[in-house]
């Protein structure tokens, strides 16, 4: 999928890019499902882009094949005029834009997933910057809730939420890496589905980054997060799973000339291989008889989607 990484960057890294832009390039590759909407926060405005990939046996057609929702979480492609160029934020929205892209090519040359697949995420030139430890973060126009609202659609059926995840000194490693499952309140156990491709299509053996509880509490509780990484997950009762774009030291998500283009392919590819398998129903984000046992020994934690007790 490099060739159309190599695309999708020549397409974000512009200071006049937006949403009608990208939308122009995808429906020249075949799209007609394509959804922009301009938002604007108390600090700026973002292009919301949302595409609808259908499967031979998807919903959208009728049929019963699962929906994965591939999102692209990041605060900003660009923090001009602080910073000029595309920033390490922006892989996020490269990788999911990647997979569309790849989808497009593949459908134009008669392959045809299962399941439909959606793809979301934001095109911002010129996002904040935030203060942030070990790291300086990229901002968002736009809120947290408000981008969940916008990028978590209800028919997908599982999410892969693709994040720059380089401003920690938690996992040191070069590459990409997965979360454990999120659903409704609780890190469940690794997916060994997801461990399974994750190790095909990298060729290594897989590795994981470690979430913990705060990391699955929304944004705006006064807690340290990770990143936005699994965000999702308090929009949707659907299990989320981060897919992490890495690096081995930490690297602020506003630097420039930090992104690699085969870090970027790894996530994007790895998101494909997902979708294929998940909307033939052999890939399984989570163990349905284990959900069924812990909510029944433990209860609901869904309190941990909400802003919590003052």
């Amino acid at each position: 999928m490099l060739k159309q990484v190599m695309e999708v960057l020549d397409i974000l890294d512009d200071a006049g890019v937006n949403g009608k832009k990208v939308r122009n390039f995808l429906s020249e590759r075949g799209f007609e499902n394509i959804h922009v909407e301009e938002v604007r926060g108390d600090i700026g405005k973002t292009d919301f882009i949302k595409i609808l990939v259908k499967g031979r046996k998807g919903k959208a057609s009728g049929g019963d094949a699962p929906t994965l929702g591939v999102i692209g979480r990041l605060g900003g492609i660009g923090a001009r005029p602080e910073m000029i160029g595309y920033v390490s934020d922006g892989d996020g929205a490269a990788a999911a834009l990647s997979v569309a892209l790849k989808l497009a090519d593949m459908n134009t040359k008669g392959d045809f997933l299962d399941g439909d697949v959606i793809i979301s995420t934001h095109i911002c030139p010129d996002a904040p910057t935030q203060p942030h430890d070990p790291v300086p973060f990229m901002g968002s126009p736009v809120d947290m809730q408000t981008m969940n609202r916008m990028e978590v659609d209800p028919d997908m059926d599982a999410i892969l939420s693709i994040d720059t995840t380089k401003g920690n000194r938690i996992l040191n490693h070069r590459g990409i890496a997965i979360t454990p499952t999120v659903k409704d309140g609780y890190i469940l156990k690794v997916s060994d589905s997801l461990l399974d491709i994750m190790q095909i299509v990298t060729g290594k053996l897989p590795v994981v980054l470690p979430i913990v509880t705060q990391d699955i509490t929304p944004y705006g509780n006064g807690l340290h997060h990770i990143n936005s990484l699994v965000q999702p997950c308090t929009a949707t009762s659907c299990p989320v799973v981060g897919v992490a774009i890495t690096a081995e030291i930490a690297v602020p998500g506003c630097a420039t000339g930090a992104s690699h283009e085969i870090d970027i392919e790894l996530a994007a590819r790895f998101a494909l291989e997902v979708a294929k398998n998940f909307g033939r129903k052999i890939c399984k984000f989570y163990d349905e008889k284990e959900w069924e046992i812990i909510t029944r020994l433990y209860g609901s934690m869904e309190h941990l989607k909400t802003l919590g007790r003052e």
